[in-house]
C-alpha cells in the first residue's frame, strides 16, 4: 500500500511533467497540420496520438506512484522481461522487412525494444548501485557492459540500428557517474573510433597516435598498454568486414551523409528535402498548414523522424529553438535531480533516462539538419508513434519517481 503522505507529491519535480506536456501540445500542432486532410480518423496521425497520449498519462502517473523499493527489488525481473520481449518479434511477422513490432492482437502493433531501453536502465543502476562493487577495476565494468550489450545485440539483428545504439550509449554516463576511470571508458569507446578512421590513412595514423598519447599518460604496464595499443590496430583492420556486413540502405545512409550531391534524387532525397523544409520556413515559418514542402509530401516520414522539419517549416526557427531550450531545461533539470539524489540507485536511474532521452533529441535533430547520417529515432513528446510516445512518458513518471528523496 503506497503511504501518500509518506511519498510527499508536493516535492516531485512537476515542471518536468509540465514541459513534457507542453512538448507534446507542439507534437499535436504540427501533427494536426500534417493530417487535417486524412480521409481516415483511424489512420489520422493526431488522433492516433491523442489515443496513445492517453495511455501515455495513465503509464506516467502509474510510475510516478510506483514505490522505489519495488523497483530496484524487481530491476533483474523487469529487465529479464525485456530480453523476453524483445526476441518474441522474431516468431512473428515481418513488418517492412524487420522484426521491430509484435502484433498483440489490436488494431496497433507494439515495438518492445522501446521498453528495453528502459528496463536495462533500471538494471543497469541496481548493478551499479551495490556499495560492494569496486568500479576502478576494469573487470568490474565487464558485467554492466553485457548487460547493456545483450538486449543491444538482439535489437540490432531485427534490425535497428537506432534503438541499439542509445541502448549501449547510456553505459558511459552511468559508468561514469558511478566512479568508473575516464581511462577505461576510453578504452571502450577507442574500437568505434579506430573502425571509423580506419578508411582514411592519415586519419587512423591520428588516432593510432592519440591512442598511444592517452595510454602512456594512464601509467598503464607495458604489456596491458601494448594490448590496448595493437587491439585497436586490429580493430581498424576489421573496418572493411564490419562495411561489409551492414545492409545496403545503411551503407547509403553513411554514403549520402558524406556525399549528399551525389544521389539527390535517392537516399539523399530525405536530408535534403528536410533542409529545405526548415529553410524556407525562416525566423517565424509560413504558417499553420501553410507549408509546401509537408502538404505537397515532398517531406518523407514527416510525422515522426521529420516532425521538427515539419514545425521549422511552418512556426518558423523560433519554435525549434524554443522547443531546444524546453528539452534544455528538462535534461538539465534532470541531471540536477541526480546529483540531489540520496540514494544511489535513484541517481543512476535518473542519468540513464536522462541519457535516453539526450540521445534521441541530439540524434533526430542533428539528423533533421543533416550533421549525421539518416537514423529512424524519433522526437521525443513530439513525433508521432505510440509505443514510443508511451515510454517517453512511463520515463517521466520513473523520473519524477525517483527526484522524489523519501525513503520506502
Amino acid at each position: 500500500m503506497i503511504n501518500l503522505k509518506k511519498l510527499n507529491i508536493s516535492e516531485a519535480p512537476w515542471k518536468i511533467a509540465f514541459s513534457a506536456s507542453f512538448l507534446s501540445f507542439i507534437g499535436l500542432v504540427a501533427l494536426s497540420s500534417i493530417s487535417y486532410q486524412s480521409p481516415s480518423i483511424v489512420q489520422n496521425p493526431f488522433y492516433k496520438q491523442l489515443f496513445f497520449l492517453i495511455l501515455a498519462f495513465s503509464g506516467f502517473f502509474i510510475t510516478s506512484l510506483m514505490p522505489k523499493y519495488l523497483i530496484h527489488k524487481y530491476a533483474y525481473v523487469i529487465y529479464s522481461l525485456g530480453i523476453i520481449l524483445v526476441i518474441l518479434p522474431f516468431f512473428g511477422v515481418a513488418h517492412a522487412g524487420t522484426y521491430r513490432w509484435l502484433n498483440i492482437g489490436l488494431p496497433f502493433n507494439f515495438q518492445p525494444s522501446e521498453f528495453a531501453k528502459i528496463f536495462s536502465v533500471l538494471a543497469l543502476a541496481r548493478y551499479l548501485s551495490n556499495n560492494t562493487l569496486n568500479i576502478q577495476y576494469f573487470k568490474s565494468i565487464l558485467v554492466p557492459i553485457l548487460i547493456a550489450l545483450i538486449p543491444a545485440l538482439i535489437v540490432l539483428n531485427q534490425p535497428d540500428l537506432g534503438t541499439a545504439l542509445v541502448m549501449v550509449s547510456v553505459i558511459f554516463p552511468m559508468l561514469y557517474w558511478s566512479g568508473a576511470r575516464p581511462f577505461y571508458l576510453f578504452l571502450l569507446v577507442a574500437p568505434v573510433f579506430s573502425i571509423l578512421t580506419a578508411f582514411n590513412v592519415i586519419a587512423f595514423s591520428t588516432w593510432a597516435l592519440i591512442i598511444a598519447t592517452v595510454i602512456f599518460y594512464a601509467n598503464t604496464k607495458i604489456i596491458s598498454g601494448a594490448g590496448y595499443f595493437f587491439g585497436n590496430i586490429f580493430f581498424g583492420l576489421l573496418s572493411r568486414p564490419i562495411w561489409d556486413t551492414l545492409n545496403p540502405y545503411q551503407q547509403n545512409r553513411v554514403l549520402t551523409f558524406i556525399y549528399p550531391e551525389k544521389d539527390p534524387l535517392g537516399a539523399a532525397y530525405q536530408i535534403i528535402q528536410s533542409k529545405t523544409a526548415i529553410g524556407s520556413g525562416g525566423l517565424f515559418g509560413k504558417g499553420w498548414g501553410e507549408g509546401t514542402q509537408t502538404h505537397l509530401k515532398f517531406l518523407p516520414v514527416q510525422e515522426s523522424d521529420f516532425i521538427l522539419s515539419v514545425i521549422g517549416e511552418e512556426l518558423g526557427f523560433i519554435a525549434i529553438v524554443v522547443i531546444l531550450i524546453t528539452f534544455g531545461y528538462l535534461i538539465s533539470s534532470v541531471i540536477r535531480n541526480s546529483f540531489l539524489s540520496k540514494d544511489k540507485f535513484s541517481s543512476l536511474s535518473l542519468i540513464g533516462l536522462g541519457s535516453i532521452l539526450l540521445a534521441h533529441v541530439f540524434v533526430n535533430t542533428a539528423m533533421t539538419v543533416g550533421l549525421i547520417p539518416v537514423k529512424g529515432l524519433p522526437l521525443p513528446f513530439i513525433s508521432a508513434g505510440g509505443t514510443f510516445l508511451v515510454t517517453s512518458y512511463l520515463m517521466i513518471g520513473l523520473i519524477m519517481r525517483f527526484s522524489i528523496n523519501y525513503s520506502d
